[in-house]
């Protein structure tokens, strides 16, 4: 076993033309996802500066971007690729080790058997029931189990997936993301759950943070600080689940390849997350740095826009979107069944 490492062939790009521009080209789309997610209808639609970015790329993508694509190309795969990495490290300071404690281990280990089991029916179902490929299937199952938009680039790099299915990936964490925010509020007095027990329902198996936070706001505060703290439970779990899924990546690829490589990034994430459960940076440079992951994973999902061509996504058809309503299925319904046995186990 060892970290992937960073040679020196995987930044060619950098000397390349275009290494300026196709960054510009990707801050602005970034700058104007920012911009628009701050609209009030937007807002309350639940949709995120990532989610806008993707789609103001692809609209760009598929109309002027490939004229100027020789003289950009190298920033937006550097935006694609560098600035992804970076951006899910930083993401590492958006929670701390403490939350654990907040939670307890009924909530921890809620969280870890809703990813492990929301993941590999993914898996299963999308490649032996619906025929998916099995990029597309983990790409949407990191989604659905993890953190939505943010799980699914994350997981990018250790499948090697194509721009393409990581777009239809999001696109299911958008629908049915925001499908989860409208439903779960409507839900709650029929499900005979205290607030706080919702609000571990709600992150345990709610896609977005966003959405957790839009969801748990609509019955009380202390239901969406619960919510949060449960959400962030699931983000933690995304390096060890990265590290495993290349690991069982890696013995699929038969015995000339059984060397299990571990994501520098993923390892980087944990790192951030310790410090920031140190609580050594001012609160000030925290949110500078939670400014600056913000608007490189803009930049990521920008860039992933601009190389997806809708052709492709005709292609991919309605499986995956049939796949990611599976998995909205089973967490809505699962999901309450693993809440109510953990908490009857543990307490």
């Amino acid at each position: 076993m060892q970290t992937a490492t960073l040679s020196p062939s995987r930044f060619a790009f950098l000397w390349q033309p275009g290494l300026l521009p196709g960054l510009a080209l990707t801050a602005a789309l970034a700058a104007a996802s920012t911009l628009l997610a701050q609209t009030p209808w937007l807002q309350q639609a639940g949709l995120s500066p990532l989610t806008l970015a993707i789609v103001l790329g692809m609209v760009a993508g598929n109309t002027f971007f490939p004229a100027i694509a020789p003289r950009t190309g190298a920033g937006v795969d550097f935006s694609k690729n560098i600035l992804l990495r970076a951006g899910i490290i930083l993401f590492g300071f958006r929670i701390t080790f403490q939350d654990i404690a907040h939670i307890g281990w009924a909530g921890v280990l809620i969280a870890a058997l809703v990813v492990a089991c929301t993941f590999v029916l993914a898996v299963q179902i999308g490649t032996r029931l619906l025929r998916l490929d099995k990029q597309t299937a983990m790409l949407i199952g990191a989604g659905s189990a993890i953190c939505g938009a943010a799980a699914v680039m994350a997981a990018e790099p250790v499948v090697k997936g194509q721009a393409h299915k990581v777009t239809v990936a999001v696109a299911t964490v958008v629908v049915f993301g925001t499908l989860a925010m409208f439903l779960y509020p409507l839900i709650y007095p029929h499900l005979g759950m205290s607030e706080q027990a919702f609000g571990v329902y709600l992150g345990s198996t709610i896609h977005e943070v966003a959405q957790v936070v839009a969801a748990g706001a609509a019955v009380s505060d202390a239901t969406a600080s619960t919510a949060v703290i449960e959400k962030m439970m699931r983000v933690m779990m995304l390096a060890p689940f990265l590290v495993l899924l290349s690991g069982a990546l890696s013995r699929g690829e038969g015995a000339a390849a059984r060397r299990i490589v571990i994501p520098w990034f993923a390892v980087l994430f944990i790192v951030a997350a310790g410090i920031n459960s140190l609580q050594w940076l001012p609160q000030a440079v925290v949110h500078a740095i939670l400014q600056l992951d913000a608007a490189l994973l803009a930049m990521a999902m920008a860039a992933l826009g601009l190389r997806t061509r809708a052709s492709s996504l005709r292609q991919a058809g309605l499986r995956p979107m049939l796949l990611a309503a599976m998995l909205f299925a089973f967490l809505l319904v699962g999901g309450y069944g693993i809440n109510l046995a953990v908490t009857a186990l543990l307490g």
